[in-house]
């Protein structure tokens, strides 16, 4: 049911894309940035692994949160984001708006933020509080900056990635790591296509029937999660900048 995926390397330096293996560009064309941003494809969690353990604490609410606990339907959803990414900013109403459609069928939405508050304070716990706050969250957002380890465990690359648990065959096991859809922001692309969500829409779809993932899986593009200095994994690049 799960096909494994290629990896994808984090751009050096300040890019307009990151280098792209030959797998992606079969399947996604270059798009055209206007604007020169740090850019990072999504890393490889093989197609199948299971979702890796983590306790987390929200700041909106100062509860703590596990996957165990939140993982209590028939799929999770986890998303690594943060407040200040243009490539979050532009999907967020409508991953808000696919949260109300897909939650009442099952499927859990987690959003956790890895990026360290020494480099970007907007994105610490206060700011994601006040996020969460501001635009009526219906789903966790929980804090990972102070260690980055779960950004590390699930080999989470940049803002958004959407990693999607299937519980039916005694998960959770991972059955898309993809994008949300082919949409960029307007302001760094002239060509952006309009908000769908159809690729990720697809694959909850697939999943809450207990079908295979449509293929293939267009990994998610974004802002990389910014790293506290010293504690960049080593598939971040010693080159790589932070914007």
């Amino acid at each position: 049911m799960y096909a494994s995926l290629p990896r994808f390397a984090v751009a050096p330096g300040l890019a307009c894309q990151c280098r792209l293996s030959s797998a992606r560009s079969k399947h996604a064309p270059a798009r055209r940035p206007l604007r020169q941003r740090a850019v990072t494809d999504g890393m490889d969690l093989p197609m199948g692994s299971p979702a890796p353990s983590f306790i987390l604490p929200e700041p909106l609410t100062g509860r703590h949160h596990s996957l165990s606990e939140l993982n209590s339907g028939k799929a999770i959803l986890i998303i690594f984001a943060c407040n200040h990414c243009p490539f979050v900013v532009h999907l967020r109403q409508a991953l808000i708006d696919l949260a109300h459609e897909y939650q009442p069928k099952g499927v859990q939405f987690v959003s956790i933020s890895s990026n360290s508050p020494h480099t970007h304070p907007q994105d610490g716990p206060e700011q994601m509080a006040e996020e969460a706050q501001a635009h009526n969250f219906p789903f966790p957002y929980l804090y990972d900056g102070d260690t980055q380890e779960v950004a590390k465990a699930f080999r989470a690359a940049c803002t958004p990635e959407f990693f999607l648990f299937d519980n039916a065959s005694g998960g959770p096991l991972l059955a898309y790591h993809g994008q949300f859809d082919s949409s960029r922001p307007s302001k760094y692309y002239d060509d952006s296509a309009p908000v769908t969500g159809e690729d990720l829409r697809a694959a909850l779809d697939a999943v809450l029937a207990g079908e295979p993932v449509p293929s293939p899986q267009v990994p998610s593009i974004g802002c990389n999660i910014k790293w506290t200095p010293g504690n960049e994994p080593a598939w971040f690049g010693a080159g790589a900048k932070s914007s």
